[in-house]
């Protein structure tokens, strides 16, 4: 595969990460200390928490595309390495 192909496809999984991460960051907080009603205020921290934990292996799976993709651009695409981490897939 080229090596823009790689840069790029890259370039797209970080792009995927971004809106989810800067909504993890800043979008939760704000929805805790903001809350559109406060009669809601007991249930909001299980759904803010249940919210983090599904970010997680969302990152994870971010993460695996990313080391495929490096071992695509380094010609072992079909290595026992490879192999391994597609299985985590």
């Amino acid at each position: 595969m080229k090596k823009i192909s790689t840069i790029f496809l890259k370039a797209a999984v970080i792009l995927l990460g971004l809106p989810v991460l800067s909504m993890g960051i800043r979008g939760l907080f704000l929805l805790v200390n903001y809350p559109a009603s406060p009669d809601f205020a007991p249930i909001l921290y299980p759904i803010i928490i249940g919210l983090y934990l599904s970010m997680i292996p969302y990152f994870i799976a971010l993460y695996q595309s990313i080391k495929l993709i490096d071992s695509i651009d380094k010609d072992v695409s079909f290595s026992e390495l490879s192999n391994q981490n597609t299985r985590f897939f």
